[in-house]
């Protein structure tokens, strides 16, 4: 409970549904007083009756006067049409994952739909629970997050059964290429191009990428990369170009940077396209522990302008990403497939770059 992103009152929410999603509380069961709650999770009172009533609202508890507060399924309305909407993101309380969920979450609440959040921390086992999660209760529809979009998909048997049982579902940031479905994400190519292209019209021609590869997003941010590279006529000498895997984010490209940065001057980088906002961060520390300044010493471009871009103590120069009008987007559409039977193409956004501190001209360019 100590994400100062996210109110308390919806921590404990989350902690709370995850104690009805894994069974370890049953319908019928009674919760812990709100009382007994708050001292858990050191929270007020106040906050715990909030959460209490969200919970209460969306049909996962029932208030019974002078007995206490008992667990329900919200499906359990008799004669109540069925408008509740999974979401399944890779993670929900981490970077910008929570301006697409709320965004998401105003705008199926203001059309009638309850919510269920899962996550996945963007690994295959994960997402299978979460599936399993979803296609065991009566859902409406579903926005999902591919887990690790550039390898392949053990999964797919659930979609397929929710297309069986008509459920329709799109997917945000990247989708699946084995999948036809709608999907909203940035165009990561472009933004990848811009990032380069940017560092190369100030001068810079040893330009270092860092790049997700089980993600789709960085395959395709780093094919921008080269893109415009090649548009230059410069050559991207292969040990500048670093890709990573989920598991390797912290250490491994910390350490790669180092390595880098420590090696021969005619070969050293002096400017790094990252993957996104979060990795720009551990490129930085990894500079400054190697006595090198940012943008004095080394250029460094971000992507998804989160909160860490303007937070850092160098502004990150970076790429756009619409976060909560993705979320508002994504479920607007859902509501069209499940209510009218809309079909859509996808929706592609297109980053722009936002010019903060990060980067420097070279001199004599």
């Amino acid at each position: 409970m100590n994400d100062k992103r996210i109110p308390k009152y919806l921590q404990l929410k989350r902690e709370l549904l995850s104690w009805l999603e894994s069974g370890k509380l049953q319908p019928g069961n009674q919760f812990p007083s709100e009382n007994e709650i708050a001292e858990q999770f050191s929270l007020s009172r106040q906050t715990v009756r909030q959460t209490f009533g969200e919970l209460e609202k969306d049909g996962w508890l029932e208030r019974i006067q002078g007995k206490g507060t008992f667990a329900r399924n919200p499906e359990r309305r008799e004669g109540e049409a069925v408008k509740t909407i999974g979401i399944i993101t890779t993670y929900i309380s981490d970077y910008i994952f929570p301006h697409i969920v709320r965004g998401a979450e105003a705008e199926l609440r203001s059309r009638g739909y309850r919510l269920l959040l899962s996550s996945t921390d963007n690994t295959k086992e994960k997402e299978m629970d979460s599936l399993q999660l979803m296609t065991s209760q009566p859902l409406s529809g579903l926005i999902i997050e591919p887990t690790k979009s550039a390898e392949g998909n053990p999964n797919l048997g659930y979609f397929l059964d929710l297309q069986e049982k008509g459920i329709p579902y799109l997917m945000i940031n990247e989708k699946y290429r084995e999948l036809e479905c709608p999907c909203l994400k940035v165009d990561d190519e472009a933004g990848g191009r811009k990032a380069a292209r940017y560092l190369l019209e100030k001068g810079h021609r040893q330009v270092a990428g860092f790049f997700k590869r089980d993600d789709l997003q960085g395959v395709n941010r780093l094919k921008g990369f080269l893109s415009a590279h090649r548009e230059y006529g410069i050559s991207v000498s292969p040990q500048h170009v670093v890709t990573y895997t989920t598991e390797q984010k912290a250490d491994f490209t910390y350490m790669r940077t180092i390595e880098l940065l420590q090696g021969p001057p005619e070969q050293r980088p002096t400017a790094f396209v990252c993957y996104n906002d979060e990795l720009a961060v551990i490129l930085m520390d990894a500079a400054a522990a190697c006595g090198l300044r940012v943008p004095e010493d080394l250029s460094v471009i971000g992507f998804d302008d989160s909160s860490l871009a303007a937070a850092s103590g160098t502004k990150l120069t970076t790429l756009t990403h619409p976060k909560t009008v993705m979320g508002e987007l994504a479920a607007r559409q859902l509501i069209g497939m499940i209510e009218q039977g809309d079909r859509y193409e996808d929706t592609v956004f297109e980053p722009e770059l936002i010019v903060r501190d990060s980067v420097r001209k070279l001199s004599g360019i």
